[in-house]
């Protein structure tokens, strides 16, 4: 039996999500550009998925545009903000922990000519709120900052960065693909202007996602094409994949408050067995932590060898996002948090959901003790 611990890289599909998405797989496939009955289906529950997913996560209905998931909204929320307003401005402010879908598609604007930021963070993660508004210019178009951190689950303090975004007259993105799932979202009070999510995370299906827009905020099309997604989003809809996230956000929001019952005293286990092991540290904060996230690292013990004898006997586990893995690089999140090269490399990360229990934290927990022994020899 496998046992799988790495579940910020991505969920199992829910059954009751599978059910709902098959009829469209099978049956209603039609395009839903199409004017025919089937294609019209398609469009009608395209619309009606809409629709639920923002009184879920309390929005209107016009400011949710699928996308194909996370990766694509930051791209888009970031150079959609950049092209709308490089007349007013080329500066952006974000973070040095963001995911690699924001740093990247950052290195791409900075390549074109436009000003990144990178604010810092302190030991656990959370972003030096001085720092950011001592980092404002009168050129500064965009703050992107993540809601919960992928590696070490801090989780930021976005309603007060909204708050200092909107008293400078700046868009703020949030990328909430770790959050959703995991904390209230109530996009109304967040009051943020663009937030990225995406179905795997939450036990949808993969290869799709969401951009919140708030009503009134400009932004450029990504990909260009047809008139789908109201002329913003071109590409014929991935309807059972919209069907999928709606049914898997609708039961993602209404465990919310179960599923965090039940991770917390997993998690903490996990942490407080692994932290009594000499050589091992925790890394990230104890509270305002995502309540399935442990990332801890362990000295004299190489990540890679320890993936591998974990995997040797049925555990998943990482180092750190599934986006970078088989990089030899230390981790930016790591070492933007005060680590060095050595205990930045040799991190392990360990992601829980619903489906895991503490049979399986005692399991994991007594052969990481004689993996880390025998390594350590």
């Amino acid at each position: 039996m496998i046992i799988n611990f790495d579940k910020a890289a991505t969920t199992k599909l829910r059954k009751e999500v599978l059910e709902e998405m098959l009829p469209y797989l099978e049956d209603y496939y039609g395009n839903a550009s199409s004017m025919y009955r089937i294609g019209q289906k398609s469009k009608g529950v395209i619309e009606s998925s809409r629709t639920k997913i923002a009184e879920l996560l309390n929005c209107k209905a016009t400011e949710i545009y699928f996308t194909s998931g996370g990766t694509e909204s930051d791209n888009w929320a970031i150079k959609g903000v950049a092209d709308t307003f490089q007349n007013k401005g080329r500066h952006i402010i974000t973070t040095k922990i963001e995911h690699h879908a924001v740093l990247h598609t950052m290195e791409f604007l900075e390549s074109r000519g436009y000003e990144v930021t990178y604010l810092n963070v302190d030991g656990e993660g959370f972003v030096d709120l001085k720092e950011l508004e001592n980092s404002i210019r009168n050129d500064t178009i965009l703050i992107s900052v993540m809601y919960a951190n992928n590696e070490i689950g801090t989780i930021e303090p976005i309603e007060t960065i909204s708050e200092i975004a909107k008293r400078r007259n700046i868009l703020f993105h949030v990328d909430g693909v770790q959050a959703l799932g995991n904390i209230k979202i109530d996009l109304e009070k967040l009051n943020v202007d663009l937030m990225s999510f995406s179905g795997h995370k939450v036990n949808g299906p993969k290869g799709i996602g969401i951009l919140y827009v708030k009503n009134g905020t400009k932004i450029t099309p990504l990909i260009h094409g047809g008139t789908q997604e109201r002329g913003k989003r071109a590409g014929t809809e991935n309807v059972a994949g919209i069907v999928g996230l709606g049914k898997a956000i609708e039961c993602a929001v209404e465990n919310l408050e179960e599923k965090r019952v039940q991770l917390l005293p997993l998690r903490d286990k996990l942490i407080e067995d692994l932290t009594s092991i000499k050589g091992i540290v925790l890394n990230g904060p104890i509270l305002k932590r995502l309540p399935g996230n442990v990332n801890i690292s362990i000295e004299g013990v190489k990540s890679q060898e320890l993936l591998i004898f974990l995997d040797m006997k049925n555990i998943c586990a990482s180092s750190g996002s599934a986006c970078t893995t088989g990089s030899i690089e230390p981790s930016h999140v790591l070492k933007a948090i005060g680590l060095n090269d050595d205990l930045a490399k040799n991190s392990l990360r360990l992601s829980l959901d619903y489906e895991n229990t503490f049979e399986e934290v005692e399991t994991v927990t007594n052969i990481l003790k004689d993996a880390i022994i025998t390594l350590r020899r």
